[in-house]
């Protein structure tokens, strides 16, 4: 390798060690990865430039010039000219992208969603310092002065993360940048070699020719500025600031004044519930006991988000007190409303560490040990001085209120200063979120009817999905892009509800918490990570702030949203309407046999009615049948070699998604169900089903003949053993959380097989010959009852 292109190699490695700094500030690494081959390609432009060879200014000119084709490519290609030519549009596409990275990393404790906006920055940012140690380095040949750049790079990632880099990101920088003046040194040395230092010396008998054999400046220089540097990069961080700690910061309380008084504030959550949600393993958070019968309504809740900006739901700043011994009561609750006392109590793990306190709302008293202080508007305890919630046991006494719609249909309208505070919506929402709210919402009449709606648009009849996985973004778009993505988690279906509920004027705020958690056999209930949860709170005067649930399939939909709907219309009349056609429709139409919350659970209601389908089938003014039979066979031709995939996938989405049912029977026949998928998904992977083992021995061998690890191990032993529990207990019960538990174990199995062995199981899963099984038993039955209603003559011919 000439000394050219190995000094082009170490700027490049020293610019990639320094960013390395940057990864603990995110949530995920793949940025470093595009922000290499994007350098890569910068480092190749300043190559064939300086052979040209073209003045340095040139160069430096074109490798510009590349790097903001390569942006634009990278980031608004949509928005620009053939895809990577810049044009005046797409200026503000980087503008706005860069206002909304600017707004998550104030917003966001690291680690930080990756973004598009954090992304753009982190990747220009890492190109930009590139350039300019490429330029010093290797263009303008001065080694020495390019680690300011990296020591800038380097010092920004540790500011920003509160000095918490750690020394293997410091040393990484420092080899990165050791190495390049290293090289740079040798190339000196290989282009000039020694420096000369006058007159000719004789040594040993010989004449040296004018060449100093003693230490060269390169290599004097060198070790000056590397010190320097590595003084510099110790101090800086010491002076810089850091930012604040997210909602779930263990170090995070009042402002440590005075006991009983001071003020708190947080931070958006999104981060620390999505990390949650998407944790491998369902490590345990709390564990309760309570004396209600009905625990699914105890959702246990943290803090409230009232502060609307338009990017994100975040708690006021607001003044904390000294924890009265019994609460005031609830603001809005009116005594005509029934409600019911519940005492809860509750032992938090001693991992979990955070500093607003888990309890039912709305609490009235709580006994708890520690340095804790009342907010009185969120109704929330929050630690003080350090205090956290760290293996600490208390108990709460708290209301279960019952509303009923009519309460709810009925409720005068709320004080002025509640609709200035919690409808308030800040300019840069975009049009479309009121306007969507208005259209979801049209015919209600009045608030309560606007809530259920909204409620149900987004759980059940808007055709939205749930998935934790998934990246809306943030900023004043983030809402309306999550309304036409139309997927997301409880973050994203709680804010937007609330926010929708604010422009038709109803106060809104943000619940975050957790969901009532899974009944042990003990009588506790267990809380773990994956039942974080965020929900919509809306106030009605007379029942004051009311629990929605807008997100499908988490949680349970509050029996007042269920119930049915006041109107103040007259019933329909017997007789048909005047403009009813006797024409049959030729839409399909829904079945109303069926509550929303059975198809927020299941989906399998509302269905297209077969007398409906049949209608539309048999409608005129379709194409004749023997076009229509061509254009099946054609269909059947082209999905047969997916047939068994296809079928695959439908069995296991009923299996997984099949709603618990009422009685011992459906639990039972549920828990079968999801046992049978996670026999015929190790089957898929090769592991063929042994019908004389036990469920236990069963589950063993499929963990051990896979190397399944400990999460996805675990997970099939607790599927296991729900089974015998529903085959052997006296009373079976349902167990939740079973399909999620199959999709751990399916995903570790196709991590633990090769590419080929993982597409086979998708696409031609062996566990797909049940259905010619299930084919071959049919035809059979079938044969013998048609043997049976022979005549004897005939079966004696045959």
């Amino acid at each position: 390798m000439s000394g050219r292109w190995r000094l082009v190699l170490c700027a490049w490695l020293a610019t990639l060690s320094a960013s390395a700094a940057l990864v603990p500030l995110v949530d995920s690494s793949s940025w470093l990865v595009q922000a290499a081959a994007l350098l890569g390609v910068q480092a190749v432009v300043g190559v064939l430039g300086r052979q040209a060879p073209l003045p340095r200014s040139v160069t430096l000119l074109a490798q510009v010039l590349v790097t903001v084709l390569l942006l634009t490519a990278s980031f608004v290609a949509e928005r620009a000219l053939l895809g990577f030519v810049p044009v005046p549009d797409t200026i503000t596409a980087f503008a706005e992208l860069l206002r909304d990275g600017g707004e998550d990393v104030g917003r966001f404790a690291p680690p930080a969603p990756l973004s598009d906006g954090v992304r753009l920055m982190l990747v220009s940012g890492v190109l930009l310092i590139g350039l300019a140690v490429d330029a010093l380095a290797v263009t303008f040949r001065a080694a020495a002065p390019a680690g300011l750049p990296l020591l800038t790079l380097y010092s920004v990632a540790v500011g920003i993360g509160g000095g918490d880099a750690g020394w293997t990101w410091f040393a990484l920088a420092a080899v990165g940048y050791l190495l390049l003046l290293l090289a740079e040194g040798r190339d000196r040395l290989l282009r000039w070699g020694r420096v000369f230092s006058g007159a000719p010396v004789a040594r040993g008998g010989r004449v040296t020719a004018g060449l100093e054999s003693g230490r060269t400046v390169p290599v004097r220089t060198g070790r000056r500025i590397g010190a320097m540097a590595l003084g510099i990069a110790v101090a800086a961080p010491l002076a810089l600031p850091a930012l604040d700690g997210g909602l779930l910061d263990r170090d995070r309380g009042g402002d440590g004044g005075e006991p009983g008084g001071g003020t708190i504030s947080a931070v958006n959550p999104l981060v620390s519930l999505q990390n949650s949600l998407n944790q491998p393993e369902n490590r345990e958070v709390l564990r309760y006991t309570t004396d209600t019968p009905e625990p699914q309504e105890l959702y246990l809740r943290i803090v409230s988000l009232d502060d609307f900006d338009g990017s994100a739901w975040k708690p006021s700043v607001r003044e904390i007190t000294e924890v009265p011994e019994v609460l005031p009561p609830p603001v809005g609750l009116s005594p005509q409303v029934e409600r019911r006392g519940v005492t809860t109590r509750i032992e938090a793990a001693d991992w979990y560490a955070q500093n607003w306190l888990p309890m039912p709302f709305p609490m009235q008293r709580t006994e708890i040990p520690g340095d804790w202080r009342f907010e009185p508007v969120g109704r929330t305890l929050v630690g003080d001085h350090g205090q956290t919630t760290r293996g600490a046991r208390y108990t709460v006494e708290s209301l279960l209120v019952e509303p009923t719609a009519q309460d709810l249909a009925n409720a005068p309208a709320p004080p002025p200063e509640f609709v200035r505070e919690f409808t308030r919506v800040p300019d840069a929402l975009p049009d479309v979120v009121a306007k969507e709210a208005r259209r979801v919402t049209a015919g209600a009449s009045n608030d309560y009817e606007r809530a259920v709606k909204l409620q149900d648009w987004f759980s059940v009849d808007g055709g939205f999905t749930y998935d934790t996985e998934v990246t809306a973004g943030t900023g004043a778009a983030a809402i309306a892009r999550f309304l036409t993505q139309k997927q997301g988690f409880c973050v994203h279906f709680s804010f937007s509800m609330a926010a929708m509920a604010r422009t038709l004027g109803i106060p809104a705020r943000v619940a975050v918490g957790f969901t009532p958690g899974s009944p042990g056999t003990d009588g506790t209930v267990s809380v773990g990570l994956r039942d974080a949860h965020a929900w919509p709170e809306l106030y009605f005067e007379g029942v004051g702030w009311t629990r929605f649930e807008p997100t499908p399939s988490r949680g349970s939909a509050p029996d007042y949203t269920r119930a049915q709907r006041p109107s103040d219309t007259p019933s329909a009349s017997a007789a048909p309407s005047r403009s009813a056609s006797a024409a049959p429709s030729a839409a399909p139409t829904r079945t109303e046999t069926c509550s929303v919350e059975q198809r927020q659970l299941d989906g399998s209601c509302g269905a297209v009615s077969p007398s409906a389908a049949a209608g539309a089938a048999g409608s005129g003014g379709g194409p004749p049948w023997t076009g229509l039979l061509i254009g099946l066979g054609v269909l059947v031709a082209l999905a047969l070699p997916f047939g068994p995939a296809l079928w695959r996938a439908r069995v296991r989405a009923v299996r997984l998604g099949s709603s618990p049912g009422r009685t011992e029977a459906d639990a039972a026949a549920r828990v079968l169900a999801v046992w049978q998928e996670l026999v015929d998904s190790a089957w898929d992977h090769g592991i063929a089903p042994d019908p004389s083992r036990t469920p236990r021995a069963a589950a063993a061998r499929i963990v051990r003949t896979a190397g399944l690890d400990g999460a996805a191990g675990a997970a099939a032993h607790r599927v296991a053993a729900a089974v015998e529990q529903v085959l052997y207990a006296p009373v079976p019960r349902a167990v939740a959380g079973l399909g999620d538990e199959v999709r751990t174990v399916r995903a570790a199995l196709d991590r633990s097989v090769g590419r080929t062995a993982r597409l086979r199981a998708r696409l031609a899963p062996r566990s797909a010959v049940r259905l010619l099984w299930a084919g071959s038993e049919r035809w059979m039955a079938l044969r013998v009852r048609t043997a049976g209603a022979l005549p004897r003559w005939a079966l004696l011919r045959r």
